[in-house]
């Protein structure tokens, strides 16, 4: 096999609670994380030497900079290999939204290579490689549709798959650093105040199994982003008025997730807001392996 093409899903963070700083500047968190069917593509060829990646029609960087380019070359490094590769990176999920796409993208490199040059690593080093990454890689590279995540994000627990539903994501079409989110979270706040949408309207249930005694939907980082950007709230506010039973950032933000039981509902809903908002507004739903 020359060549492979590897699914990068994004994610939503249906619990997220910041639990301390810790020494190496780091925070430890405690989160429960669902893949969904949105995703990137990743293409993986072979090639003398070298390593060459591209970003059709996106705005990003194609060398060290960019993580698909360094799980790439960690993973050669961990292989102890000079097998050179192309890379071809085909961006579905918004940039810096909260959704995972890079750390998704680095997970799929990591998997993808490992199958394309039968190196035969287990998840175990797989997740090893990917957490020098960046926190969410191991949660990619995981076998899990879901899981409940600890430490910086990388101690991982499977979790119950949400229920069969739609999950509209509306992203304001502008990013935010997680690194800045984090930075200006202050661990003596009482809890999030921006508690809109948070528990479920009409008895779908979402209700995280372990710890999350915050309600239903949960997210600390909601109170440094929101404040920040109002227009995150006013997208939640929004889904909820379009029959979303839930309403929440994920991750660090913008992007917004809209729980929906009802697929007319779902549909219309992503339409208003794709004629409100622009296009980065898409239906997916929960993955279920």
């Amino acid at each position: 096999m020359a060549e492979i093409t590897v699914a990068a899903p994004a994610k939503i963070n249906l619990f997220l609670r910041v639990l301390g700083r810790r020494p190496d500047g780091y925070h430890a968190i405690e989160t429960l994380m669902q893949k969904v069917e949105l995703a990137d593509r990743v293409h993986i060829r072979l090639q003398k030497a070298g390593i060459c990646l591209v970003c059709p029609g996106v705005d990003l960087p194609c060398d060290e900079g960019n993580l698909v380019y360094r799980a790439a070359r960690d993973f050669l490094l961990a292989l102890g290999s000079e097998q050179g590769v192309d890379l071809r990176l085909e961006k579905q999920i918004p940039v810096a939204a909260g959704l995972g796409g890079g750390s998704s993208d680095a997970a799929a490199v990591l998997t993808g290579m490992n199958t394309l040059l039968a190196a035969g690593f287990s998840e175990e080093r797989l997740r090893e490689i990917g957490k020098t990454l960046g926190a969410d890689v191991p949660f990619f590279v995981s076998e899990h549709a879901a899981a409940w995540a600890t430490g910086i994000g990388d101690i991982l627990q499977p979790a119950a798959i949400m229920d069969d539903c739609w999950i509209v994501l509306a992203n304001p079409g502008f990013a935010v650093s997680t690194k800045w989110v984090y930075e200006n979270f202050a661990l003596t706040t009482r809890g999030n105040p921006y508690k809109l949408g948070r528990v479920s309207r009409h008895g779908g249930s979402v209700l995280p199994e372990r710890g999350a005694d915050a309600g239903q939907l949960f997210n600390d980082l909601e109170s440094v982003t929101l404040p920040r950007h109002p227009e995150v709230g006013a997208m939640k506010e929004e889904l909820l008025a379009g029959g979303a039973v839930a309403a929440m950032m994920s991750g660090s933000g913008p992007t917004v997730f809209g729980i929906f039981h009802d697929a007319k509902q779902a549909v219309a809903s992503r339409d208003t807001m794709l004629k409100r908002h622009g296009g980065q507004v898409f239906l997916t739903r929960p993955l279920q392996a």
